[in-house]
């Protein structure tokens, strides 16, 4: 059996990946965050003393703010100040997010408007929410317990690019093969070519849109090779180390 520290250090990757990845994948990998935390007895532990007296329903009316200054309606998340409140209310929203008692899709643009699009919604949900989840885990398990041996992210990120480069490589010469139409297969290796000169740029907001695309037309065309969901983990790790 995994130790507690692996088991911790395992539910800080799962919330890394949820602030990394694509935002149709957020539901599956709050799920995920979710059975991590009921398959390590510490965190289960944790997150069921922080729970036992804590009344969501209060402090969601609290924590969930709608300002009204008479010309523009501003909502926004104000989290708990103690570290036990902070902990049971994100993990509480979590659920309800995943129960669909929540919409998620109508939480992001009510509560974190950003220009508009659910890529930046998203990306400050996962900055003022998920991130502070972290925190406070950490802070609970001892940030010096949990420390990992650093790594080179430069180097890291240069290795992911280059294995990246090969797989959109593939992906293409998947598409060339297809039995695809001609325009179809340009247009395909189209956004493909695209992509990865936007993860060589590191153009994080060009990378989702182009991959969303490139979702539509493989679903579209019945066109799903076997290395597309390995290209899209990839994609995922690339970003969460941008």
């Amino acid at each position: 059996m995994a130790s507690t520290k692996e088991q911790v250090l395992s539910f800080l990757q799962k919330c890394d990946e949820l602030r990394s990845c694509k935002f149709i994948m957020a539901t599956t990998k709050i799920k995920d965050l979710l059975k991590c935390i009921v398959n390590c007895p510490e965190l289960y532990r944790l997150f069921e003393t922080v729970t036992k007296d804590f009344d969501y329903p209060s402090q969601k009316a609290v924590c969930l703010v709608t300002k009204d200054d008479g010309i523009l309606a501003r909502s926004y998340v104000s989290l708990p100040g103690t570290l036990s409140d902070r902990l049971a209310f994100i993990f509480c929203l979590l659920v309800e997010i995943d129960k669909e008692v929540i919409n998620f899709n109508d939480f992001l643009r009510l509560y974190f408007s950003e220009d508009g699009s659910y890529f930046a919604c998203y990306k400050a949900f996962g900055n003022k929410i998920i991130k502070s989840l972290q925190d406070a885990v950490i802070e609970v398990f001892d940030e010096e317990m949990l420390s990992l041996t650093s790594v080179n992210p430069n180097a890291e990120i240069a290795e992911i690019i280059s294995t990246l480069e090969i797989a959109l490589s593939q992906e293409m010469q998947f598409v060339e093969d297809s039995p695809i139409p001609a325009d179809d297969k340009e247009n395909g290796i189209k956004i493909l070519s695209a992509l990865l000169k936007a993860v060589k740029a590191g153009n994080e907001e060009l990378i989702d849109c182009l991959l969303c695309g490139y979702n539509y037309f493989i679903l579209h065309l019945g066109c799903v090779s076997d290395g597309i969901t390995e290209l899209i983990q990839l994609i995922e790790v690339y970003e969460k180390n941008l």
